[in-house]
Order: C-alpha cells, then sequence, then structure tokens
C-alpha cells in the first residue's frame, strides 16, 4: 500500500508493474485464458497451412525431377516441322517420345466404352520416378507387344482384370497391368481423365491419327553426362518458338509447380486468416467483459494513485502472456494438423508431401497470435486510460464514451491496415488485399447490423401477457452482458462459410441432372471427319435419337493482329494485347446465325462473308476482354498454312453452362467451307441403357469418333465436387471449431456476469427449474438467431452466385440448412446450460458479499 501512494511521486518501475499484472491475474487466469482460446484453431490453422506450404516447397524441389519423368521434354500439339527434326534428334543421350489424345476405348468382354487419355509411348521413359504398375514388372512389359496399362479406377469400374483386352480404334491390346499412377499425375486428374498406356508403334494402325485428331506429341530427353539444360534450352528458345514448340525442365518445372503450390498455400492462408479473425471478435467481446469486472479494482488503483497509463500497461501485459500462451499452444497444434494436410489434399497432389515440423511457420504463427492479440484487446484495453477515481463510487462503465476517443478510431485504423497488410502478403495484390478486407468488413458489418435489428425487435415485441420466464429469456436478448451480437458474427459466419458451400454444390450437381434429364442435348460426339458425317448421322436416327445439331470445327492460330506479330508484341511491353495469345491454338465454327446461348453485346452480326473486304468474325466477350481485343480490330489467322484477313464486327455474351457446341470465335458462312475440319454433334439419348447401346454401335463403326455423355459427366462432377468440398468442409471446421470455441467463451465469460441475476432471481424466490428454463430460453434464441441468421446470407451469397456467376436457377438444400440449424441452435443451448451449472449452486449470499 504504501508503494502505491508514492506512486505520484516517482516513476514506476517494470519491474513493479509485472509483480502488479502478475498479482491482479492470480484470480483470473482461468478467465483470462477463455479468453485468448478463441485465437488457438486460428493460429493452428495458420501453423499448419504455413507448414504445409513449406514442405510442399522443398518437397517440388526434391521431386521435381520425378513431376517431369526426363532432363527435358518439348512438346507440341501438331506434327513437328521437318526443319526441326534433326535438332530434336540430337538432343540427349537418351530419347524417348509419347503421342497423347482423348479418345474412346471398348472393353470387349462388359461391352462399356468409354472416354480416355491415349498415351502412347516409345522408349524407357521415364528416366526419373516410374510408372507405378500392379504388377510393377508390367511398366515395362507393356511396351513389347500390343498390350496397355489400364488405369485403376476403369479396372473397378468396369470389373476388368489383367489379361482381358480392351479395343483402342481399330487394334485390340492385352491388359498387362494396372496403372496406379503415372509421373505428375493427380488423383483428381485420373478420375476426370483416366489414362491408358500403349506401344507407339502401334498407333498408326489404331486408325485415331486423322484430319482434325488433336494429338499432343511430346519429346523427353536425358542427359548422362553434366549439362546446363536451362542454358541449353535458351539457346533454342527462338527455333523452338517459331516452330510453336513448348519446353520444360527441371528448373521450370519447379517453378511452375511451386508458384501453384504457393497459391494454393496462399487462399488456404486466407481461409485460415477467416478463422482467426472470428477468434479476434471474441478477444475483443472478452477483454471487454473482462475490464467491465475490473473497473472497481482500477478506480481503486487511480484513488492510490496509479496513473491511467500505468494501469493501461498492467493490463496489457497480461494479455500479451496469455496471448503469447494461447499462440504457442495453437502453434503445436497447427504443428499437429499439419500431418493430416497431405491425406486432405492427395488427390489434388502429383507429388509426396513431407511432414516435417516446420519452425518457420510456428515462429510465424506465435508472431501473429501475439500481433492478433494485443490489436484486438486494444479497443477495450484503452477504455482504462477513461477510468478515474470517482469509478468507486459510480462503477458505471456506461458512462464512458469511447466514441469520442481519437485512440479508438487509431485502433480501428491499425486493424484495418493489419488485415491488409497480412492479405497483401498472401495474394501480392494491393488490389486484391483492399477488395477482400471491404468483403470481410461488410460481412462483419451485415451480422453486426442484423444482431442489433434482432435486439431491437426483441425489445419491440416483448408483451406483458407473456409468461414471466419467456419475457426473461426475450430481454436477455438485450439487456447489459447480452451476447446477440458476438454470438451472431461468430456463428453467423461460420453457418454462412459451410451453408454456402453445400448450397452451390447442390446447385450445380442438380443443374447438370436436370441438363441430363431433360429434353435438350445430353451427349456430343467429336472429331468426326466430314465423310463421316451422313453415315453417323444415320446411324443415329436407327436408334431413335435426334440429330440435334452437326458442327464444323476448323483449327487455327493467329498470326497478326493490327498487323503486328508475335514478336514485336514481345518486345514492346507498352501493347496490351498478351504474346501468350499467339501460342494458342484455336477451334472455331462458321455459320450464318447466332445459336440460343449466344448474344450479341457489341458491335453487329455478320453471317455471310463479303467478298472483297476482310472476313468479319465475332469473339467471346470474357475472351476480348483478358486479352485487350474490341470491335474493329484486324486479325491474321493461319488455317493450316492458309492465311485469312479478318476484322473484329461483333463481341458475343456466350452461356458456356448449357451442353450446346460454344466457340470462343465464329467466322461467318463463305469462308472456311473448304478448309481441313471435322464436325460435333449433338444428340440426346434417354436413359444409361441407350447411352451404352448408342455408344458401342458408334465406336464399333466410327472408332475414332470420341463422346462425351453427360450423364457419366455428371458422376464425375459429383466426385469432383465431393472432394473439393471435403477440402472446404476441412479448411471450415477451423472457422466451426473457432466458432464454438468463441462460443463457449463468451457463454463462461457471461458467467460471472449472470451470477449476481441469478442469484437476485433465487433470493426473490425463483426455483432452480425457472432459472434454468430462463437460460434455455436465451440459448434457444441466440443458436437459433445465430444459425438462422448465417443460413439466411448464405442463401443470399447463393443465390448471388447461381445467378451473376453460373447463370443457373437458384434452389435452396432444405435438408442440410435444417440439419445445421438443429446441430448449432442445440450446442449453443448444450454449452449454455452445462456452464450455468455453476451459477445454480451459489447460495444467495454470495450477491451480498460482492464475491463473484
Amino acid at each position: 500500500m504504501s508503494e502505491l501512494l508514492k506512486t505520484e511521486k516517482q516513476p514506476l518501475k517494470l519491474g513493479w508493474l509485472f509483480e502488479m499484472a502478475w498479482r491482479d491475474s492470480r484470480k483470473n487466469r482461468s478467465r483470462l485464458m477463455l479468453f485468448i482460446s478463441s485465437i488457438i484453431f486460428g493460429i493452428a490453422a495458420i501453423v499448419a497451412i504455413y507448414s504445409f506450404g513449406y514442405n510442399i516447397k522443398k518437397d517440388v524441389d526434391n521431386q521435381a525431377a520425378t513431376l517431369i519423368g526426363a532432363d527435358l521434354s518439348i512438346s507440341s500439339n501438331k506434327p513437328v516441322d521437318a526443319s526441326i527434326k534433326p535438332m530434336l534428334d540430337s538432343l540427349g543421350d537418351r530419347r524417348s517420345q509419347e503421342r497423347n489424345f482423348a479418345s474412346m476405348v471398348f472393353f470387349p468382354k462388359t461391352g462399356n466404352t468409354k472416354l480416355m487419355q491415349i498415351r502412347a509411348l516409345q522408349g524407357e521413359f521415364p528416366y526419373y520416378g516410374a510408372i507405378e504398375s500392379t504388377p510393377s514388372s508390367a511398366s515395362q512389359t507393356f511396351r513389347t507387344g500390343r498390350r496397355a496399362l489400364v488405369d485403376q479406377t476403369l479396372m473397378l469400374q468396369f470389373n476388368a482384370h489383367v489379361n482381358d483386352s480392351i479395343k483402342v480404334g481399330n487394334l485390340t491390346f492385352q491388359i498387362v497391368g494396372v496403372l496406379n499412377k503415372a509421373p505428375g499425375q493427380t488423383g483428381i486428374a485420373a478420375g476426370i481423365a483416366p489414362i491408358v498406356y500403349i506401344p507407339l508403334q502401334y498407333l498408326e494402325a489404331t486408325g485415331l491419327m486423322q484430319r482434325g485428331s488433336r494429338i499432343g506429341y511430346t519429346f523427353y530427353y536425358k542427359f548422362d553426362h553434366d549439362v546446363n539444360v536451362t542454358k541449353l534450352v535458351k539457346g533454342m528458345e527462338d527455333k523452338l518458338e517459331r516452330n510453336n514448340l513448348s519446353y520444360d525442365t527441371i528448373d521450370t518445372r519447379k517453378e511452375n509447380t511451386g508458384r501453384s503450390f504457393e497459391d494454393l498455400t496462399k487462399f488456404l492462408s486466407l481461409v485460415g486468416f477467416i478463422a482467426l479473425l472470428l477468434g479476434c471478435v471474441g478477444v475483443a467481446s472478452a477483454v471487454h467483459i473482462y475490464i467491465r469486472e475490473k473497473i472497481a479494482s482500477i478506480a481503486i488503483m487511480r484513488c492510490l494513485g496509479v496513473r491511467s497509463a500505468q494501469a493501461f500497461i498492467i493490463y496489457l501485459m497480461q494479455i500479451l502472456a496469455i496471448g503469447l500462451v494461447g499462440s504457442v499452444i495453437g502453434a503445436a497444434l497447427g504443428s499437429a494438423i499439419q500431418y493430416a494436410m497431405p491425406h486432405v489434399f492427395k488427390d489434388f497432389l502429383p507429388l509426396t508431401v513431407s511432414t516435417a515440423v516446420s519452425w518457420a511457420a510456428i515462429g510465424q504463427g506465435v508472431l501473429l497470435g501475439m500481433i492478433i492479440s494485443v490489436l484486438f484487446a486494444l479497443l477495450p484495453l484503452i477504455a482504462i486510460r477513461n477510468i478515474s477515481p470517482l469509478n468507486t463510487l459510480r462503477m458505471s462503465y456506461d458512462n464512458i464514451n469511447l466514441m469520442r476517443d481519437p485512440l479508438r478510431w487509431l485502433v480501428y485504423l491499425l486493424i484495418g491496415g493489419f488485415i491488409v497488410l497480412f492479405t497483401k502478403f498472401q495474394l501480392d495484390s494491393w488490389k486484391g488485399s483492399v477488395a477482400f478486407t471491404i468483403g470481410i468488413l461488410i460481412a462483419f458489418f451485415i451480422l453486426t447490423l442484423i444482431a442489433r435489428g434482432l435486439m431491437i425487435l426483441a425489445r419491440l415485441i416483448i408483451r406483458n401477457s407473456w409468461s414471466y420466464l419467456w419475457r426473461q429469456g426475450f430481454a436477455n436478448l438485450y439487456r447489459p452482458n447480452n451476447q446477440t451480437i458476438i454470438l451472431i458474427v461468430s456463428i453467423g459466419l461460420s453457418t454462412t462459410f459451410i451453408c454456402t458451400l453445400f448450397f452451390i454444390q447442390n446447385i450445380l450437381v442438380k443443374q447438370v441432372s436436370l441438363s441430363a434429364t431433360s429434353n435438350s442435348a445430353n451427349m456430343i460426339l467429336f472429331d468426326i471427319q466430314p465423310a463421316q458425317k451422313q453415315a453417323l448421322a444415320a446411324t443415329t436416327k436407327s436408334q431413335h435419337l435426334p440429330v440435334i445439331q452437326q458442327v464444323p470445327v476448323v483449327t487455327m492460330r493467329m498470326a497478326t493482329i493490327n498487323g503486328k506479330t508475335e514478336s514485336i508484341y514481345k518486345k514492346d511491353t507498352t501493347l496490351k494485347i498478351p504474346a501468350r495469345i499467339f501460342a494458342n491454338e484455336y477451334r472455331a465454327t462458321y455459320r450464318d446465325t447466332l445459336v440460343p446461348t449466344e448474344k450479341v453485346i457489341e458491335g453487329d452480326w455478320t453471317g455471310k462473308a463479303i467478298s472483297g473486304k476482310d472476313v468479319a468474325i465475332s469473339l467471346e466477350d470474357r475472351f476480348a476482354k483478358h486479352n485487350h481485343l474490341k470491335v474493329g480490330d484486324h486479325i491474321a489467322f493461319n488455317v493450316q498454312g492458309s492465311p485469312i484477313p479478318t476484322v473484329v464486327t461483333s463481341i458475343r455474351q456466350v452461356n458456356w453452362n448449357k451442353m450446346q457446341t460454344n466457340f470462343l470465335v465464329v467466322f461467318p458462312k463463305g469462308v472456311l467451307e473448304d478448309a481441313p475440319q471435322f464436325y460435333a454433334m449433338l444428340t440426346h439419348v434417354g436413359s444409361d441403357k441407350i447411352s451404352a447401346k448408342y455408344q458401342q454401335t458408334v465406336v464399333k463403326q466410327f472408332p475414332n469418333i470420341s463422346i462425351i455423355d453427360l450423364g457419366q459427366l455428371l458422376s464425375v462432377l459429383d466426385e469432383l465436387l465431393d472432394k473439393l468440398g471435403d477440402i472446404i468442409k476441412f479448411m471450415s471446421a477451423f472457422s466451426i471449431i473457432t466458432g464454438i470455441v468463441v462460443l463457449i467463451a463468451s457463454v463462461r465469460i457471461s458467467k460471472y456476469q449472470r451470477i449476481r441475476e441469478s442469484v437476485l432471481l433465487r433470493t426473490m424466490g425463483a426455483s432452480r427449474k425457472q432459472i434454468l428454463t430462463i437460460t434455455a430460453l436465451e440459448y434457444i434464441f441466440l443458436g437459433g438467431l445465430s444459425a438462422l441468421t448465417g443460413i439466411l446470407i448464405a442463401m443470399t451469397g447463393s443465390w448471388f452466385l447461381a445467378k451473376f456467376s453460373f447463370d443457373i436457377p437458384f434452389t435452396v438444400s432444405i435438408v442440410p440448412a435444417a440439419v445445421i440449424f438443429v446441430i448449432i441452435t442445440g450446442l449453443t443451448v448444450v454449452i449454455g446450460l452445462l456452464n450455468s451449472r455453476g451459477i445454480l449452486n451459489r447460495p444467495p449470499l454470495e450477491i451480498l458479499r460482492g464475491d463473484d
């Protein structure tokens, strides 16, 4: 006491402040841990994701050679020119080559057909890593005869076994092994485009290499002596580009794969950061309540001479200490969780990811936790400066007007700046980080606004005619120490994440299902040669199926844009049109009318070519926008060696979600009729049985034609969405768990505030059952309103996504929404009642002592 009285005469030492913070916290450490427990799972998410990212970066460096399978690969989507063939043949000490393309395969044993990725291989590839097969020897023996390796998912799907046969084009191959994994292949890629390996020497005999077929040509090289491959290809780069050849080395694969996974971990970090922001709301709310409880202690300290700044430091030290403990716990938990990350993402990873502890990730997590703890605790902490000795008499916190405190707005600015800087670090874009921050602020603002609106509504709807218990339960939503805002913000936002996932997944799958069962086209056939067009149409009609559309497709490249070649666009960085536009091969069509999925939004549609003028073409709007192309631009196309000058006369908006043949570039009639081309055809099949019969007939008569069945596509889409859903659920779990922890912490903290009220009720004669009922009603309202608010926001967000992003009808998934509503509401009530047990056991005398 004597030390306190000297404080006005001499400055207090830091050691004394530490001692005061320690002593003051002795009675409240369990409550302080509740404050900081809100951020533990957010820190755990960040550390787990950072550890995952660091391990991926290390593993990409170590395994990049196995991803490419060679020291160098050179690829093209058309046969290589004879002039460059000698150079390709001179590279490397060992060489392999591959042709890859999509084609239908036929299983004679079961009569099934399937669109697959055919890889015709010659040589010892891969030189690094291995083609994993069962039996393991099959990865070599398939190269020695008419033998094939077939993807394991297809073997299971069609009940095929080793030594069965598979028909590719005109040839039948013996299945000598099950393909488990190819170099650089992911589980998702195997599901979408399952692979069949065959020897290259039999490709010509399959009859699949026809005009218009989209075939990839890849050459693999292994150097047995020390060669700087990067320097070697740099010297050949101009020649490769002139021949439309691309290359890949171990260094470029490291760079590209590392960049891809860096983008993934940055996105995941933002997801974890959202969980952390939820925890921050809990920290700010909990410290706010804690400081309210400390008004008396702080006022007494002020009476004894402690300056306001010193009182502020005492409680800041407590938050720093507990923040450090919570951050360390979160970092330890995150290090443990990161062991599950490779398993969660296994279908999306082309490499084996290690699970080593990353001290850099732990350090970042602890530092982030400390910053978060202090930053979001500052809002209530700065109120300590405004607590005067007079508060020992007044004992009121409500008279402290923080809105006029300039430091409060400085803290808001610091919080906003921190969020912007963190997201800038993740997105590497100021525009993106500002947009993300604004989005977060809007979400919190909407939830807070709804919570305040519900508080006002609860106050207005209470009627004296209601029973006392119902009035009391409703009053708890807006009376002092209410939890309406904190719970609706935290639990509501978590509910929004998971509900949006269910809604969008359900909408996409339902839309594809509707398309598959409606009378619109649900099957597309492509790679149809002109000579096969009439015969295929006749076969289709003989199966009592409609020929909805037959569309010509012409392959071409851009030669010049507005008179400038690719090399000029590469050299002149002031030009907006990207040089990469010349590297792509485009599949265009020609017609004199628009189709139902198209709408001209700029310029005028031209359906017939006018002799003596540049050909009028139409571009898809997003393609034009991304590449800075506009009406009036002149583009010269190279169509199989023939130059065709064109001018852009219209921009079309295309609905890509409809089952329709849509194109980036559309020519008018009267230009491309004599160009090398193939056809795509649309039809509608009424059932899986009809589809299977039709596909078998087509594959037997026209083995080069490929078929996409929307029904089969639906199962692939459903599987893909399920896997993506599992990842989103895993990441959302951090937000959900954080919300639950915030709920538990805030409910337990409010227990100390409600002791006086409950004891007063008991003193006035209320029974334990009545107090329990009031508590249950309050938490039913809170949990129900929180869940309902989150579900309604998710519905609104899903409606916007369905209408403006996917352009599909919006439908509500009632069952998952109802289940989530019941779970969240029930959990809130259970936690509230469990945490209220201590209140019911408090004797009424406790209120007279003032000991809470």
